[in-house]
């Protein structure tokens, strides 16, 4: 399955291509319209290779639970059958007419929507959208495919079938064909499916078949295309994180649940309609009616450099994908995690860069961060580069941010002075020998500095009962790897290293409270600071006390996330 999609790649992105370059003609359906957008293009592709990344990682929850029950209690599971050319069409309709239902469970149930809707955030319509897929989809779809299981249909016969109908959508997201007569009436159709993604009134929660619209005339949800389609959905994503596109209306309908007191409401929204509200919580919290006129575009400019950015990440992203699934088969399920942890966190750095939320260093930094931790894992060759060349970038990052602000000031000073020490803390621990010591000792100073950092603009550690609650959780910390330590000069440098970072994370949490929602980055670098303790904890654990399992990636995956949210979010007082 996963090379079928590596080989499907080439076919679809020419023909999103012709359709790019057909779009722009005069004779066009669109002519003098945007039906393509770069940084749209670019989400709706990258929440398709995610998808294929977490169905790398799930696929034996929802194929296995078919398995399941398909060998304690099918019916009529002959193969012979179900292999002629009548039973895979018998069972190509059988799963159109399941994913019938699956598909409008997905408008009508507000848990299936949470991860239908990614489908439909783009407000864009064309060949792109059909890749947009998501990620979460596997938690519950499997419910509506039992009856096949229960039939007899076979695994192999169902996943054959399942590609089928999904490819077949593929052609169906474009505004470039018309209205097609009798096809219409028969088959999911442009025309028909351009219905379904718009959020006018007469075509809301329309038109849900995958390859046959018969369902929909049989069960009354059919709609013919009669006045433009406005596209995407009621409640705006505006990003383009593709990680977030596939939580927005999770933690919307926990949020919900967690401010209404009535306990019958918190579990019924989850099984309403999405948008669903009690009288009473309309009345707590009310939400304004939904008019086409309040719809927005959501579209942060990039310039011509910033758009060349993102297509060469959006490019390395896709190769990386392409790579990994050619060779998926080949890996462990651990291994397959890490690598799609590593490619999904460089989706999720430029779909932030797109938004203007990330400079584009800090995305190379976040990337070389990546494959650092994959190198050190054994996984693939370059450790020896990534890792001084994570924090070199982030330096460089806060050097050029310094510049662009006038000149380097102290507060830039010391920021680059504890990132110069933890770089120098890494290549001491990264050659060969026992240069514990030394690297102790440079990590010692990055810390000094991240606390004269903290310091600025603030007294010294502003709050008390975080000074003592860090304090107690380094003493903790230390009592753990006492007995690992052995030598007394050892005791003495951790000793002082326990009591330098917990000084540390008290004078960022102080900082942080005294800042309170004036600055909400202090709260972002005083968890980096925290995550900083639990890096250093690991390692401590790790070396003396007892190994951890897969060590290098929690300690190299914590270290650089603290790292980069203090880098990210340290701003003058």
């Amino acid at each position: 399955m996963s090379k079928i999609i590596v080989f499907a790649t080439p076919v679809f992105l020419l023909l999103i291509a012709l359709e790019v370059l057909w779009s722009r003609r005069a004779a066009s359906r669109t002519a003098g319209q945007t039906p393509y957008r770069l940084n749209d293009a670019i989400n709706s592709i990258s929440l398709g290779m995610l998808s294929q990344l977490t169905g790398v990682l799930t696929k034996l929850f929802s194929i296995g639970i078919y398995v399941l029950v398909f060998n304690a209690v099918a019916l009529y599971p002959d193969m012979a059958f179900w292999t002629t050319w009548y039973g895979v069409l018998l069972a190509l309709v059988f799963y159109d007419f399941c994913y019938y239902w699956l598909h409008r469970a997905g408008h009508v149930v507000a848990l299936f929507w949470a991860a239908h809707v990614v489908h439909h955030q783009s407000q864009n319509y064309n060949l792109t959208t059909a890749l947009r897929q998501t990620s979460t989809g596997f938690l519950f779809g499997w419910i509506f495919y039992i009856p096949m299981a229960l039939a007899g249909v076979p695994p192999e016969v169902f996943g054959a079938v399942a590609l089928i109908d999904l490819l077949y959508q593929f052609w169906v997201h474009t505004e470039q064909v018309g209205k097609l007569g009798w096809f219409d009436r028969v088959f999911c159709s442009p025309s028909n499916h351009r219905v379904h993604h718009a959020v006018n009134d007469p075509y809301i929660d329309k038109n849900y078949g995958g390859i046959l619209i018969l369902w929909d005339r049989l069960f009354g949800t059919f709609r013919e295309e009669t006045e433009p389609c406005v596209y995407g959905t009621r409640g705006l994503l505006n990003s383009w994180d593709p990680l977030w596109a596939n939580a927005d209306t999770y933690w919307s309908l926990a949020k919900d649940s967690w401010r209404t007191p009535n306990w019958g409401d918190k579990i019924k929204l989850w099984f309403k309609p999405p948008g669903w509200q009690s009288a009473e919580m309309a009345r707590v919290n009310p939400k304004p009616p939904f008019t086409l006129a309040s719809v927005t575009l959501y579209n942060p400019p990039l310039g011509a450099t910033q758009q060349w950015f993102a297509v060469l990440q959006f490019l390395l992203a896709m190769g990386a994908v392409l790579a990994f699934l050619w060779h998926v088969d080949t890996l462990s399920f651990t291994h397959s995690a890490i690598w799609c942890a590593a490619i999904a966190a460089g989706l999720w750095a430029n779909g932030h860069f797109m938004q203007g939320k990330l400079h584009m260093l800090e995305v190379l930094a976040i990337q070389s961060g990546a494959l650092a931790t994959v190198g050190a894992l054994g996984l693939m060759d370059g450790y020896m580069v990534f890792k001084p060349l994570t924090m070199l970038i982030a330096i460089i990052f806060v050097v050029v941010r310094a510049s662009n602000t006038g000149a380097v000031a102290r507060f830039d000073a010391l920021l680059i002075a504890a990132l110069v020490f933890s770089l120098v803390g890494d290549v001491f621990l990264m050659l060969p020998g026992n240069y514990f010591i030394p690297g102790l000792a440079s990590f010692l100073a990055a810390h000094i500095f991240y606390i004269a950092l903290f310091r600025q603009g603030q007294t010294w550690f502003p709050s008390k009962k975080a000074l003592v609650a860090v304090l107690a959780v380094g003493a903790g910390m230390y009592a753990v790897v006492w007995g690992g330590l052995g030598d007394p000069v050892l005791k003495m440098a951790v000793a002082a290293y326990v009591g330098v970072i917990s000084l540390m994370a008290a004078q960022a949490i102080g900082r942080a409270a005294v800042q309170g929602s004036q600055d909400t980055g202090a709260r972002w670098v005083a968890l980096g600071a925290c995550v900083f303790m639990v890096s250093d904890s690991l390692i401590a654990i790790n070396k003396f006390v007892t190994p951890v399992a897969l060590s290098s990636l929690w300690i190299l995956a914590t270290y650089y996330a603290a790292q980069l949210l203090i880098v990210h979010n340290a701003r003058k007082a």
